[in-house]
């Protein structure tokens, strides 16, 4: 049995070295073969460097340099197509996803699991980065109709199976929770501990995280079309209203001169409904646009096996 290891790689030059040398000590004994996938997103420091010195010096290991900064789902993307293990780890490169919680995964896993996802029950992150990671899965929760778990991310275990669905699906915007949620099959959650970030930062922003969310309501949820008839509808009912008030003062001849301002107020109101309504629909319809021209997700410039 053979197990599949995937990490998308971004300012880890100073990681990578203990990352390997942690991975390979915690390969469940259950699997005679293993390889180690990594991916690197166009990283600025020396991360590639790294990749090839490490894969020189270790057969299982293999390494893929994107052409550009596609983001952190495409790499895993990318990582997802290459594996040939029969079950599949991905996590971060940060080393706030430990190794040493794989075996307990796996040990999950042989209880008929297709998923095990690692749930962070105590986050080694500043107050502003929980906070901020709250609100955008609170936020991506409502929008999307789905239930979304600040605790879990990306570092959990995954059958062949599980992933061959996932890379068959065809969404230009990639996010890999969203994902795995979507093709289903029997899963679980196993409570791991979470590191400190030991080298840089997070390059997740609060610029980023509504910036992704954004793209996963688009690709995922027709909800914010849904909410713009529901407040059309609404802005019509309180109008129809309005005229029956209008017509019953001026029957009871309690009607005084139309003011000027409310009248201004009222266009600029409707006017931003509008607006508002055509940027929406404008959103959904570029994401089509983008989704037509058929470009690949990602671009694998260079690997270790040249």
């Amino acid at each position: 049995m053979k197990l599949s290891i995937v990490s998308p790689v971004y300012r880890a030059e100073l990681v990578l070295d203990e990352l390997i040398e942690r991975i390979i000590k915690n390969i469940p004994s259950q699997f005679n073969s293993f390889e180690i996938i990594l991916v690197d997103d166009f990283s600025p420091d020396k991360s590639w460097q790294k990749i090839v010195s490490i894969s020189k010096q270790n057969k299982n290991v293999r390494g893929y340099k994107l052409s550009r900064n596609f983001g952190q789902h495409y790499a895993i993307t990318a990582g997802l197509n290459q594996v040939t293990g029969d079950y599949i780890v991905v996590l971060d490169c940060d080393l706030q996803d430990q190794p040493e919680e794989i075996q307990k995964l796996f040990n999950e896993v042989q209880k008929g699991f297709e998923i095990v996802l690692a749930r962070r029950y105590e986050r080694k992150d500043s107050f502003y980065k929980k906070t901020v990671s709250k609100l955008f899965y609170k936020v991506l929760s409502y929008l999307t109709g789905t239930k979304q778990d600040a605790s879990v991310a990306n570092f959990g275990i995954y059958s062949k199976q599980v992933v061959d669905e996932v890379v068959r699906l065809e969404e230009k915007i990639k996010y890999f929770p969203t994902m795995v949620k979507w093709v289903g099959f029997s899963t679980s959650y196993v409570n791991v501990e979470h590191a400190s970030r030991s080298e840089g930062k997070s390059n997740y922003n609060l610029k980023k995280l509504l910036n992704l969310a954004l793209d996963i309501i688009l690709a995922y949820s027709d909800k914010p079309l849904r909410l713009i008839i529901k407040f059309g509808l609404s802005i019509a009912l309180i109008s129809f209203l309005m005229v029956i008030y209008v017509l019953f003062e001026k029957i009871t001849g309690k009607v005084s001169v139309s003011g000027y301002a409310s009248l201004i107020i009222s266009i600029w109101f409707l006017c931003g409904c509008i607006l508002t309504t055509l940027g929406v629909v404008g959103l959904y319809i570029g994401k089509i646009f983008e989704g037509v021209k058929n470009r690949p997700s990602y671009i694998i410039e260079k690997t270790t096996n040249e």
